[in-house]
């Protein structure tokens, strides 16, 4: 529907920006530039993906291409637009990172690519869609594609447990990988959990969920740990880690992942919210 050149969507999001932008400022937490440095590293969030300059590698989370299909199959009535969705949206991030004049080298994608455990043959053929698109910026042997524990057929192209690059190990992070712990590996870089975070402001009633990122030390290295790219869930709130976090699920203890930072996800921008175990 659309109210004077708006859609709900887009009012939505407007509101829930406006919500984010006052608790932001009410806790006095500052907006993060989405370049990081770090010790060894630079780093950029942009969207819900990862973005390493001097490596030319953007990361992207679970895409769960299928979920609609999951939903029409229980009786939920919806356009099937996933996979025109992702490419859109990864389009844009493509285009964000040539205006900054960054070289795009490789894309990697996380694991769980499709949704559903068994065959479905929608979710190879959507996401054929979205390996064609990427074509037009880079070489199809630079898209890699690392097995989560929803990918269980082949997608047109060979599924790797883990990615390594330099000092950078790439994994869905739903299984420990020795690989993972070799002294040369400074990086990890993961998705599976599927972080968002819930926020309220102090005196209203009014509640909102977010993607964010998470990342902090563990084992020596330092993690991130991406939100999902599926746009029709937030994820799970990392405000429940405290009481519900099982590391039986994870790759990260739960003493470590207490003390991870959170970046919100807003519309053109990343919050920086502090430590899950302050929320």
């Amino acid at each position: 529907m659309n109210l004077y050149g708006f859609t709900w969507l887009s009012i939505v999001s407007i509101v829930s920006e406006a919500i984010l932008s006052r608790i932001s400022e009410a806790h006095k937490l500052f907006n993060s530039q989405n370049l990081i440095t770090n010790m060894t590293t630079k780093y950029e969030f942009i969207n819900k993906t990862l973005f390493f300059p001097e490596k030319g590698i953007l990361a992207v989370g679970d895409l769960h291409i299928g979920y609609e299909t999951a939903l029409l199959n229980s009786g939920i009535i919806l356009p099937e637009i996933q996979a025109e969705e992702v490419i859109k949206e990864l389009k844009e991030i493509i285009e964000e990172i040539k205006s900054k004049k960054y070289k795009l080298k490789k894309i990697i994608f996380l694991g769980d690519i499709k949704h559903a455990f068994g065959y479905e043959w929608k979710e190879k053929a959507n996401f054929k869609k979205v390996l064609e698109f990427l074509k037009e910026y880079i070489p199809g042997k630079n898209v890699v594609l690392v097995k989560g524990n929803h990918d269980t057929m082949e997608l047109g192209t060979h599924l790797k447990d883990h990615h390594i690059e330099g000092d950078a190990f790439f994994a869905h992070g739903h299984q420990q990988l020795i690989q993972m712990y070799d002294k040369k590996i400074k990086t990890v870089v993961s998705g599976h959990l599927h972080p968002s975070v819930t926020l309220k402001e102090k005196h209203g009633a009014k509640k909102e969920t977010y993607k964010c990122f998470i990342t902090g030390k563990s084992k020596g290295k330092t993690f991130f740990i991406l939100p999902s790219f599926l746009n029709f869930v937030e994820g799970t709130p990392v405000n429940t880690y405290k009481e519900d976090y099982i590391e039986s699920f994870s790759i990260v203890p739960e003493k470590d992942i207490l003390n991870f930072d959170v970046y919100v996800i807003g519309k053109n921008k990343v919050y920086k919210f502090g430590k899950i175990k302050d929320l």
